[in-house]
């Protein structure tokens, strides 16, 4: 049985994997992956087939002498499991809600009306400085769809438009790993106190401005990138700015920012200080004028209510889905090690150790394969496979690998399938252009992630 339900993860996983040739969106396999195991969980369970295992070491079983008290124990285990993989997707819903308010008074504009430029080179540093900037306070994924609308403005021509795209995800990429709010997977390893946010931003900021930088300087040496291109100044009305776009923006982000700081001062979750930063920026768009003589009958166009009718569910059902089906791995009594009954992550973990000594390797080839395999069930492997203390090196070269390895492939991040999709980049176009780039970033970074963690602290 414990066969079977590994194999309907692997079944799942390459159903998410193949999403773009079997035309089926990746929250389907999710949603059925999670759902299918932990019912074949709970019918082996009540059967008697296996055990299953906390995040204390406490092992269930249902032939064991108190059959009450091992039933409670393995509902215990799945609400212990729906509450964590919740307060990921609270908080997410809560910074995306802000994003979608702020985009709605048209603040973003505010931000796209600064960046005037002819030199190419200067316009893919300004571009990549502000991705890696924005990603690491709004997330990577927002932070791509903001600068390639900007790019969308400034550069007509679409085939020098796809490389300055192109080299956004990188920088959004690398932003997005060195912030606690930049990326899923440093959000997911921050709730679940696996990393601070004073710990992650000082061990990874040094290697992840190399994985920005190093594929930058690379491309300003390239032929695209010499010369000038036309500014259209027109292009820059399409949108009339509104009253409330400077507030919203600075208001927004300021209250995203202000999550860290939140969690810092009550030692609360960080999914409750995103509900308190939600709540302060709806009250002010409830009251806010955009517009001169603002009419009631106007306001559903700004409002909180239409933000949350255009935040992507869809994304919000597959981490759901991915996180609860690793959850259910994490649970199954595999094996022992000295003696000690493991879940099944944990005892993939010790194989791997024992197969390849040195986690430095085994964290880079996790980088590379995040590339391939979405980085969101890796890095939920990852934190039921190991049990490191908080800010502990091997959580922040995670956070390092997982956030930018992705960049190595158009469709191995967040941010990269949404450039995709405005810019319709081929896949093999960015194969050939790009990834040699993103792959020099990365092991650069890695590099110098370990020098410093090995000789210099």
């Amino acid at each position: 049985m414990e066969a079977i339900l590994i194999l309907l993860f692997v079944i799942g996983y390459l159903s998410i994997t193949l999403e773009h040739p079997l035309k089926l969106d990746k929250t389907v396999p999710a949603l059925l992956m999670a759902s299918l195991m932990w019912a074949l969980l709970a019918i082996g369970f009540h059967k008697g087939w296996f055990s299953v295992i906390d995040g204390y070491g406490t092992v269930f079983n249902i032939n064991s002498t108190d059959i009450h008290q091992q039933e409670h124990g393995f509902e215990g285990l799945l609400l212990h499991h729906v509450g964590k993989v919740a307060e990921i997707l609270i908080f997410l819903i809560g910074a995306m809600t802000i994003v979608e308010l702020i985009d709605l008074h048209r603040g973003f504009d505010v931000l796209k009306d600064m960046v005037k430029t002819k030199s190419k080179i200067r316009l893919l540093w300004i571009t990549g400085i502000v991705g890696f900037i924005l990603s690491a306070v709004i997330d990577n994924l927002t932070a791509t769809i903001v600068l390639i609308s900007l790019l969308r403005k400034l550069v007509q021509n679409r085939e020098e438009r796809i490389w300055y795209a192109s080299l956004i995800v990188i920088a959004a990429n690398a932003g997005g790993a060195w912030s606690p709010i930049g990326d899923v997977t440093t959000t997911m390893l921050w709730i679940a106190k696996k990393v601070t946010a004073g710990g992650l931003s000082e061990y990874i900021i040094v290697p992840a401005i190399l994985c920005f930088i190093v594929p930058f300087a690379l491309a300003s040496r390239m032929k695209v990138f010499k010369g000038e291109i036309e500014v259209d100044e027109k292009s820059h009305e399409d949108r009339e700015r509104l009253l409330s776009s400077k507030t919203m923006l600075w208001l927004g982000l300021g209250a995203i920012v202000f999550v860290p700081i939140f969690k810092t001062l009550t030692h609360l979750p960080p999914y409750v200080g995103m509900m308190l930063s939600l709540a302060v920026v709806w009250m002010v768009s409830e009251y806010i004028h955009p517009e001169d003589n603002f009419d009631k009958s106007r306001k559903h166009l700004y409002s909180a209510n239409k933000a949350l009718s255009r935040i992507e569910i869809s994304s919000i059902l597959f981490f759901l889905g991915i996180l609860m089906a690793v959850a259910a791995l994490e649970s199954l009594v595999f094996g022992s090690i000295n003696g000690q009954e493991v879940g099944t992550l944990r005892f993939a973990a010790e194989s791997i150790s024992n197969a390849i000594p040195s986690m430095d390797v085994v964290v880079i080839l996790l980088g590379i394969l995040s590339a391939v395999i979405d980085n969101v069930p890796l890095v939920a492997a990852s934190m039921g496979m190991y049990t490191y203390e908080m800010d502990h090196s091997i959580w922040h070269f995670i956070a390092y690998s997982a956030g930018t390895g992705g960049s190595m492939l158009i469709i191995g991040s967040a941010a990269g399938v949404a450039a995709m999709g405005m810019e319709k980049i081929d896949f093999i176009w960015y194969l050939k252009k790009i990834t040699w780039l993103a792959f020099a970033g990365f092991i650069t970074g890695a590099m110098a992630f370990l020098f410093i963690e090995h000789y210099i602290r």
